[in-house]
C-alpha cells in the first residue's frame, strides 16, 4: 500500500461585528439561525442538517456540490462536528471531519472566541487542520471559512 501523506495547516480570522458577544454567539447556538448562515446558501444543495449545541453535542451536515464549485456537480460532502467546550458568549471549541464522495479529506480543531470590542464583538476564529490525500488544503479551507463568516455578517446586518 502506498504511503498516505498528511499535511497540516492553521489560520486565524478576526472579524469585528457591531452586535454584542451574546448576539453573535447566539447565531452559533440557535439551531435555526446557525442553519441559515452555515448550512444553507449558494454552491451546494443541502440534504440534511442537525445540531445538538452543548458540550459533547454534535453538528452534522450532508450536502451535494452544484456546478459553480471546483468539485463535480452532485458530489456528496459530509461535515461531522463534536463540541468540546462551550462558554456562553465567550467561546466555542470543536473538532470536525469532512468527507467528499465518502473519502475523509480532513480533520480540524477549531476555537471561536467572542471578545467585547466597545459596544460590539471581536470574533477570533482559529482552525488547526490535518489534510489527507485528496484534501482541500489550508488556503481553500480558509477561503471557505471566510465565505461562511461573510454569510454570518449578512445575517447580522453588517
Amino acid at each position: 500500500m502506498p504511503h498516505q501523506f498528511v499535511t497540516h495547516g492553521s489560520f486565524t480570522i478576526e472579524r469585528r461585528f457591531k452586535q454584542s458577544p451574546s448576539k453573535v454567539f447566539g447565531w452559533f447556538a440557535d439551531p435555526a439561525k446557525k442553519r441559515r448562515w452555515f448550512a444553507e446558501g449558494p454552491g451546494f444543495h443541502l440534504d440534511s442538517y442537525e445540531i445538538d449545541f452543548r458540550e459533547e453535542g454534535f453538528e452534522r451536515s450532508r450536502f451535494r456540490f452544484i456546478a459553480d464549485k471546483p468539485i463535480e456537480e452532485g458530489t456528496p460532502c459530509t461535515n461531522d462536528t463534536v463540541f468540546l467546550d462551550i462558554v456562553p458568549n465567550q467561546r466555542i471549541v470543536f473538532t470536525y471531519t469532512m468527507k467528499v464522495a465518502g473519502n475523509r479529506i480532513s480533520s480540524s480543531h477549531t476555537t471561536v472566541e467572542f471578545q467585547p470590542d466597545g459596544t460590539g464583538t471581536l470574533m477570533v476564529f482559529t482552525e488547526q487542520a490535518a489534510f489527507f490525500e485528496g484534501g482541500d488544503g489550508i488556503a481553500i479551507r480558509e477561503q471557505g471559512t471566510r465565505e461562511l463568516i461573510d454569510s454570518l455578517a449578512r445575517e447580522l446586518g453588517e
